[in-house]
């Protein structure tokens, strides 16, 4: 794996993601992206499709500019490498956060496909350790020496948002994507016009399987996905929930009363090491997009 097949992926993706974009074309997007960044991007083109048939007339092209390479040393098959780049979107300026996108491919006649993208602050992007090649470090997904292993994160963050408890610092760190949002699904849980219940499960498995890469001082910037439902219920008898067009362009059922929407989440979180003792995992990003929604 080299620099330049990564700019050579990078490069097609954006070709791609520019023509599936501008005719929502959710077949097209499929080609070049998997896992949760894909089951968020099919199910929104899919609805946008349904909604806009003419395609994206307001559309400005995506450009990936300033490319830097994290690449990780392997032998045999999947592969993997994260590109940190800067997005413009038409002929707008650099703007104050980087896009860190993961690259996966399972074999040899297998296209690069790219399975998350996070948004993160350029002043917040850490420094990776290196050998003396410049590969970076991948973390395992067990024994890996952190606060909490790769493969357990997924779990630890959908059993704190099942506790409810805002004040639990015992894993996360404050912030939007923990207590404030702990702190919101216990004030819209229950309204004068509705009930909501919301239901987590982590996604560990093939595209969904979490990634890290070690960071200078023994943590790691760990890639993971979860699952949520939340289920909307209206307390008056004969009034429905109120939807907008591309929910509805994939709902399935009949909604009378209530909708369960189905969402996926991408998450990127810095990990301390377990050494640390008393350290927090940091949340640097968190994407949550639409991917099915019931009506009842």
């Amino acid at each position: 794996m080299t620099k330049a097949e990564a700019a050579e992926a990078l490069d097609r993706f954006t070709e791609v993601n520019n023509k599936a974009n501008k005719g929502f074309d959710a077949r097209l997007i499929a080609t070049v992206e998997s896992g949760p960044l894909a089951a968020v991007d099919v199910a929104g083109l899919r609805a946008r499709h349904a909604v806009e048939p003419g395609g994206n007339r307001d559309f400005k092209p995506l450009s990936l500019n300033d490319p830097r390479f994290l690449i990780p040393r392997q032998v045999g098959w999947p592969k993997w490498f994260v590109a940190d780049v800067a997005p413009r979107t038409g002929g707008s300026g650099p703007g104050t956060n980087r896009w860190l996108m993961v690259f996966e491919r399972g074999g040899a006649r297998e296209a690069w496909q790219v399975s998350y993208v996070a948004a993160v602050r350029a002043s917040a992007v850490p420094e990776f350790t290196r050998d003396a090649q410049g590969y970076v470090e991948p973390v395992a997904a067990e024994d890996s020496g952190l606060a909490v292993d790769p493969a357990g994160l997924g779990r630890a963050y959908t059993d704190y948002l099942a506790k409810g408890d805002a004040k639990d610092t015992s894993v996360f760190a404050p912030g939007a994507s923990t207590s404030e949002l702990v702190a919101g699904r216990a004030k819209s849980a229950r309204t004068a016009q509705s009930a909501t219940q919301f239901a987590d499960q982590p996604a560990t498995e093939g595209d969904f399987a979490p990634l890290g890469l070690r960071t200078k001082g023994g943590g790691a910037l760990v890639f993971f996905v979860t699952h949520h439902t939340a289920k909307i219920t209206m307390l008056r008898a004969g009034v429905a929930p109120q939807i907008d067009a591309y929910t509805r362009a994939l709902m399935t059922g009949t909604m009378q009363s209530s909708v369960t929407l189905g969402r996926v989440a991408r998450q990127a979180v810095l990990v301390p090491p377990e050494k640390d003792g008393d350290g927090r995992v940091v949340f640097l990003a968190r994407t949550i997009g639409l991917v099915a929604a019931r009506g009842e």
